[in-house]
């Protein structure tokens, strides 16, 4: 269930350190373990015995995440991590899984390999983390750190609010693209659950696409029978201009959510993409294959090398020996020639 929650439901999971965690915890081999950024690792025994003091810093990774800015008003974050007091792990851990991005470290005495400290990873359609210290408090209550400190809590509370952000609503509204052609059909999906987060396959959902000039349009979404929940629908701008589908969805007369997409609709830049000639690649490509490179200059003696340029494709024909007649002769004869001479010198 905590695997599914994660997975399939969009949640956030968040593992402490302790020793009854991770590997010493009994979690390794299990559906949960999938769930964790961190590699796992035999548990130490007899069990209880690991114990290390770190210092943390955080990585280049976590010095962008929103969830471990510890420097305010243009304060170096390396400088505050640096000030706090260590803190001890009881789970021995040095590697993560290949998705997974570590935002903060621990050195300390005694430790083979930097502890990681902090990691996290998308799985599904939700995210994971692992704080792998077992006593985050000291950051508060440590003597040495200041009663002004709020480290501790800007840590926790930026931490918490990313672990949750973007988790799924009720009713999910996405496009299948967010730019189109007036007239060109663009497709609208819509995932429902109910309160439990069950998907619901008899809901009445409906887009309303407003446009540009204001002007509003109902598109009904259809259950789409090979999957539970979803519903679908095909909507075509009809003029130029940027469009919201707002998506509502509804279950026995009362409300299951609400969902909105934007969608722009006007001439596609794809064609015109990185769109120049490559004079390099065109010369190349011509002096390979006995072609001609012409700019709009030199393009009037293209008709005449037409006429009297003899370069073409060249066509290899492989034949049998005795398919060609005079060769064929030609070595018999000659064999003939090399047996006689030999008969006249005694050596045949």
């Amino acid at each position: 269930m905590i695997a599914d929650f994660a997975g399939e439901r969009g949640g956030g999971v968040l593992f402490l350190g302790g020793r009854d965690a991770f590997a010493e915890g009994g979690w390794a081999g299990t559906p949960v373990e999938e769930v964790m950024p961190v590699v796992l690792g035999d548990p130490v025994t007899p069990h209880g015995t690991f114990f290390a003091e770190v210092r943390v810093e955080p990585t280049p990774a976590g010095l962008a995440h929103p969830a471990t800015q510890l420097g305010g008003g243009g304060e170096d974050p390396r400088a505050r991590w640096a000030s706090l007091p260590a803190v001890s792990v009881a789970n021995p851990i040095s590697g993560v899984k290949p998705g997974a991005t570590t935002l903060l470290v621990g050195h300390g005495e005694g430790l083979s390999h930097d502890q990681v400290v902090l990691a996290h990873q998308r799985y599904g359609r939700g995210r994971s983390l692992a704080l792998t210290i077992q006593d985050s408090w000291l950051w508060q209550m440590h003597a040495g750190v200041p009663l002004e400190d709020r480290s501790h809590e800007a840590f926790w509370q930026q931490l918490l609010r990313w672990l949750v952000d973007g988790v799924p609503e009720p009713v999910v509204a996405s496009l299948a693209r967010d730019e189109a052609e007036p007239g060109e059909p663009v497709r609208i999906t819509a995932e429902v659950t109910d309160s439990a987060y069950i998907e619901v396959n008899d809901a009445v959902v409906t887009a309303r696409v407003t446009g540009p000039d204001d002007v509003q349009e109902e598109v009904p979404l259809v259950w789409d029978a090979e999957r539970d929940g979803r519903y679908t629908a095909t909507f075509a701008p009809p003029v130029p201009g940027d469009y919201t589908v707002a998506v509502r969805a509804e279950r026995d007369g009362h409300e299951v959510g609400r969902a909105a997409a934007p969608l722009s609709a006007g001439p596609s830049p794809d064609e015109y993409f990185d769109a120049g000639r490559r004079t390099a690649t065109l010369r190349r490509i011509a002096d390979e294959t006995g072609g001609r490179f012409y700019t709009p200059e030199t393009l009037g003696d293209l008709p005449e090398d037409i006429d009297v340029k003899g370069a073409g494709v060249t066509l290899v024909e492989q034949k049998d020996l005795w398919d060609m007649p005079v060769l064929f002769l030609a070595i018999l004869t000659l064999l003939g020639a090399e047996w006689g001479y030999r008969r006249m010198r005694g050596l045949a």
